[in-house]
């Protein structure tokens, strides 16, 4: 009974806490006025994006753990899992010009296409690796700027990256908007990273793998398996000349960003005069 009491403690804790929070972001555009408005556009991208990404997706299964161990985890995804549920019929209710009737919707044509059940497991199932998603982007923040700094790898305006945007659709509302801005972020943390790790790859082994089926599946990620890296039959003094040749001969002191071969200075803040949003 104790633990029951506990769990539904927390469930009901954590779903308050994230209504009040999508509270707060739909007001504030419209009672903050000019700084609100300002305030509200800056929570749309990185770094401050991070800050409602946190609270609503990582920040109930680390505190309901602290407060209440399993059960508190249980408690906290309890929580959320209703918080979508009731904000999508809230925000449905309060917007019936666009899904209410015969009103095109997505949800309601992969309904169609795969089946209800199919469709609603399937999307819980990518919400699952949120907190995944989270991590990567801690990495990016916290580790990748470690690496440029030490040998150089390019840094990055974060929010040309990661932002959210599709909430200015018209027409999509609900649990269509929620899935959609989920996929808004994911997409801009996975783009970046990507990009991190073609710098990673090229800056450390610039060599071709020996396999070709490998080489040919990871070429549209990592564009330089066949823009430069070394044969997977080459030699290490071919591996020196290609990093001689991409990076030059001067020494580890000298400032320089250490792009990966095909795209060099992609979107970098790299010669730029201010560090306003960069990591």
């Amino acid at each position: 009974m104790m633990m029951i009491t506990s769990l539904l403690l927390v469930a009901v804790v954590t779903l308050s806490a994230l209504l009040a929070g999508a509270a707060v972001l739909h007001l504030l555009p419209r009672v903050g006025g000019e700084t609100g408005a300002r305030l509200s556009r800056a929570l749309c991208r990185a770094p401050w994006l991070d800050l409602p990404v946190t609270w609503f997706t990582v920040m109930p299964l680390i505190v309901g753990p602290i407060v209440a161990g399993w059960v508190g985890l249980g408690g906290a995804l309890v929580g959320q899992v209703a918080c979508v549920i009731t904000w999508c019929r809230l925000h449905e209710l309060a917007n019936r010009q666009h899904a209410g009737g015969d009103r095109p919707r997505i949800v309601w044509t992969l309904n169609r296409l795969v089946g209800r059940w199919r469709n609603h497991a399937a999307l819980w199932v990518t919400a699952v690796v949120t907190p995944l998603f989270w991590l990567v982007r801690v990495a990016q923040v916290l580790l990748y700027p470690l690496l440029s700094r030490l040998v150089g790898l390019p840094r990055y305006r974060h929010g040309e990256w990661i932002n959210v945007s599709r909430q200015k659709f018209t027409g999509l509302v609900g649990h269509d908007l929620i899935w959609c801005l989920y996929c808004d972020w994911m997409t801009g943390v996975w783009s970046l990273g990507s990009e991190m790790l073609r710098n990673v790859e090229s800056f450390w082994c610039p060599i071709r793998f020996l396999d070709a089926a490998k080489c040919a599946n990871c070429r549209i990620d990592f564009p330089d398996v066949d823009g430069g890296w070394v044969r997977g039959d080459g030699t290490m003094a071919d591996v020196v000349t290609v990093l001689e040749d991409r990076y030059g001969t001067a020494g580890a002191r000298e400032r320089r960003a250490h792009a990966w071969f095909g795209h060099p200075a992609r979107l970098t803040i790299d010669g730029q005069p201010t560090d306003a949003d960069a990591s």
